[in-house]
């Protein structure tokens, strides 16, 4: 089995909206100061451990336009190569097409992200897709987080977890601080949940 593993860059105060991308909201882009190269260079990693992105229909629509066009050597040139090899899930309701690797997910999606959950492999990497993540944590179908904190409050914004969740209790994995003072929390799911 495969897990879900959502990765989310995330604000000091828990917003996840635009942290690259000033267009969809007037405090977005606020993760740009914060990546250098060993910010990367985890990024990459994590992207080659991962077998498929599961994404949201923005998130692919955004990643589609910009990493098809990355040509840049070293790691960012490493982390487009991985990014633009990968199989691609993508959950749209609106989109009848998609290209760059990818299949589109119609129909329950619980039930396909179950199908993909049990394929072998090394995990669905979803990464934005703050829509597909809400539904995915209220059908209980995520398996890690992967929270890279940036020191920065934005002050308002779109924050990971939706208000009504279930009390639920994660076991901490992994922590690693960037040269660049990002913290990145690693949670699993306990075994037996």
């Amino acid at each position: 089995m495969r897990a879900v593993i959502v990765q989310e860059f995330l604000s000091l105060d828990g917003v996840m909206q635009s942290p690259g991308e000033a267009s969809e909201f007037p405090r977005g882009g606020w993760q740009k100061q914060f990546v250098g190269e060993d910010h990367l260079r985890i990024m990459n990693q994590q992207m080659h451990e991962a077998d498929a992105l599961l994404l949201g229909r923005k998130t692919y629509q955004a990643f589609a336009a910009v990493w098809p066009t990355v040509s840049e050597l070293g790691v960012l040139g490493s982390l487009a190569k991985r990014m633009n090899e990968m199989e691609k899930f993508v959950v749209s309701r609106t989109i009848n097409k998609v290209e760059w690797n990818a299949a589109l997910v119609r129909g329950d999606v619980a039930e396909a992200v179950g199908e993909l959950r049990e394929q072998p492999g090394n995990g669905l990497l979803v990464v934005g897709s703050r829509d597909l993540v809400r539904y995915l944590q209220r059908r209980n179908l995520v398996d890690e987080y992967r929270l890279w904190i940036h020191p920065v409050i934005v002050g308002s914004g779109s924050h990971l977890f939706d208000a009504g969740l279930d009390t639920a209790t994660w076991a901490m994995k992994d922590v690693v601080v960037t040269n660049e003072s990002v913290a990145i929390l690693t949670y699993v799911r306990p075994s037996g949940r």
